[in-house]
């Protein structure tokens, strides 16, 4: 069976010269993307069954082991994936009961992604469960080799002095500016150019808003979000 998809020729060499027509009856007489998949995985896979045990190797074994493993079954909710400015759609598997996430797939009805996932996208679940994850704040002083575990009031109170010292010494009320006439003129400008603010993608639009709002009162020019780079 040949066909043509864009500028790309592709050819299935069906074992069943109906294989393709049935393909197609079962979507309407249209051959889509999705049928042409589990159509050319259903051959695939036969053939190679049978190179198997042309070579004496035993599939059963596998084919049986497969079996054993379990598939993680729940309540589905379509999510968005937290990440860029895409908005990939996802399939969060949750346990209600116990409060936990099970498993995060892409949104197969989702207009955008259609079910795929970047790398990014496909890792999400590992946001929340991680075991590799850090829940303490991590801090290594000026000139040391070795990271202590603060407690997060501590950090936070940290962070918020560092950020005013910061802005109080290069804080700009006044500025000379282009006039429109080839000229300059001092202008009230209330602003500082010593601190910048690069949002991460997993951050909501709410967190965003607040986060902006704080950033602008404190007179920080470079406000930028990692889901626009």
């Amino acid at each position: 069976m040949m066909g043509k998809a864009g500028e790309a020729l592709w050819y299935i060499p069906f074992h069943n010269q109906y294989a393709g027509v049935a393909m197609a009856e079962r979507n309407g007489g249209k051959l889509t993307r999705r049928a042409f998949l589990k159509g050319t995985a259903g051959v695939a896979g036969t053939a190679v069954a049978a190179e198997l045990v042309a070579l004496g190797v035993d599939p059963r074994p596998v084919a049986a082991k497969a079996r054993e493993v379990s598939v993680k079954k729940g309540k589905e909710v379509a999510s968005v994936c937290p990440y860029c400015a895409v908005g990939c759609g996802q399939i969060v598997t949750v346990d209600p009961a116990a409060g936990k996430i099970l498993d995060i797939q892409g949104n197969p009805d989702s207009p955008i992604n259609e079910g795929t996932l970047c790398p990014k996208g496909a890792a999400t679940y590992q946001l929340v469960v991680n075991p590799h994850r850090w829940t303490k704040v991590k801090y290594r002083a000026p000139g040391s080799e070795k990271w202590e575990e603060k407690p997060l009031p501590w950090a936070m109170d940290r962070i918020a002095k560092l950020v005013k010292e910061t802005r109080d010494a290069a804080f700009n009320e006044d500025e000379e500016v282009p006039d429109g006439k080839r000229g300059t003129a001092r202008k009230r400008v209330m602003n500082t150019y010593a601190v910048a603010s690069l949002g991460g993608a997993t951050m909501d639009n709410e967190w965003n808003y607040i986060h902006q709002k704080l950033m602008h009162s404190l007179g920080v020019v470079f406000v930028e979000n990692q889901a626009r780079i």
